[in-house]
């Protein structure tokens, strides 16, 4: 195999190659050049492949889980890991796309309902439904009554600094300044161990779940017999929810063996760290840690863990509907209100960002690579 000089994305490739095909003779070249080319304060490329290469080498040392498990034991306070996440939050449109178009197939969904359940896997910060709670009180005729069942694990409490109480809290304090009849139910789980009888659905209240940026780390069939993201579909349907929402990202790494799930993670991430570059400055002093606490993990996992240790297991939108359809789902149009909501959004930022419409699902990408799919299910 011939070594592609100073080509730092070739080089990064070679090597992939050299893990997968065990050449231990390439591996120590290429290994050698590579320290000297990645930085995590250099360009896009220089940075992505900094975690690239510690992902390659966790893998070589069949550690993946340790390293996935001590970069976690790494994390800075949790005070500290929230300014990261919203420094994120608000340099990417991502996280707000998503938000909004899930807020707004829901918002259209309930619009003549006196009586709204919502049931979010994964609430994190629970700020997604501060805009919705506001745009549900100011409708003609008064807001409905609205029920939030939050389900989280440790991971996001501990980002939080606290339980899930704290969320709650948040919530309802805004529903009453906002004159929102307002209830908040946690579930302090993982959403694999979610069953029937946690959610507390009720008679005459239209259901809405949601699932953003959630669904792909839950084990399906190629992982545990128990199959948890079909299980919850079809337990969902099962509730006739009004509407369900799924935002994930764009990217096909759950069933691909680890050489072409290697190009797939650089190339979906090469436009993840241009699309960061353009907005925070390389000598932004947060920058590397936002990158490192909120993308670097999920890289190293991708790259060097298997089986039920890899978490990060993303699908690309046309198997996300397969599975829906397969639970009796149907689509659900998102409003053309959505579309021009989000188009609005995305002139805040780089011209570089694409909204586009296909197949039912509203897609945000970068240059020419979708990163992010949104839809609604009913």
């Amino acid at each position: 195999m011939e070594i592609p000089r100073g080509d730092l994305k070739q080089m990064l490739i070679a090597f992939a190659r050299a893990v997968a095909e065990d050449d231990p003779y390439m591996r120590g070249v290429l290994m050698e050049s590579l320290t000297q080319m990645v930085s995590v304060t250099g360009d896009p490329m220089q940075r992505l492949g900094a975690y690239l290469l510690e992902g390659l080498v966790a893998r070589l040392a069949s550690s993946g889980s340790a390293i996935y498990k001590s970069l976690k034991c790494k994390e800075p306070s949790s005070s500290e890991l929230l300014s990261y996440m919203h420094i994120l939050y608000e340099v990417c449109p991502y996280f707000k796309f998503g938000y909004m178009s899930a807020n707004g197939a829901i918002a259209e969904a309930v619009r003549n309902e006196d009586k709204v359940h919502i049931i979010d896997f994964q609430i994190a910060q629970g700020s997604q439904w501060v805009t919705l709670i506001q745009a549900l009180s100011t409708r003609p005729g008064g807001p409905p009554k609205i029920r939030i069942t939050g389900i989280d694990d440790s991971v996001s409490a501990y980002a939080r600094g606290g339980g899930l109480h704290l969320v709650g809290q948040r919530l309802s304090r805004f529903a009453e300044s906002c004159k929102v009849p307002f209830e908040f139910h946690a579930l302090d789980m993982s959403g694999c161990d979610v069953q029937l009888e946690h959610l507390k659905v009720r008679q005459g209240e239209a259901l809405a779940v949601n699932f953003a940026f959630q669904l792909h780390h839950m084990p399906d069939e190629s992982v545990s017999t128990s199959n948890h993201r079909d299980r919850l579909l079809r337990l969902i349907k099962g509730l006739s929810p009004t509407v369900v929402t799924l935002v994930e990202q764009e990217s096909n790494t759950n069933t691909s063996p680890f050489f072409p799930r290697f190009l797939e993670t650089l190339d979906y991430y090469t436009s993840i760290f241009e699309s960061i570059d353009v907005t925070l400055p390389r000598d932004h002093k947060e920058r590397i840690s936002v990158e490192q606490h909120c993308l670097a993990r999920d890289i190293v996992n991708i790259i060097a863990c298997e089986g039920a240790e890899r978490v990060e297991r993303h699908e690309l939108f046309g198997k996300w509907r397969s599975r829906f359809l397969m639970a009796g789902f149907s689509p659900y149009p998102l409003s053309s209100v959505v579309n021009a909501t989000i188009k609005a959004l995305l002139e805040q930022y780089n011209e570089n960002y694409r909204l586009e419409e296909r197949d039912g699902a509203l897609y945000l990408g970068w240059k020419r690579r979708a990163l992010a799919v949104s839809c609604a299910w009913r």
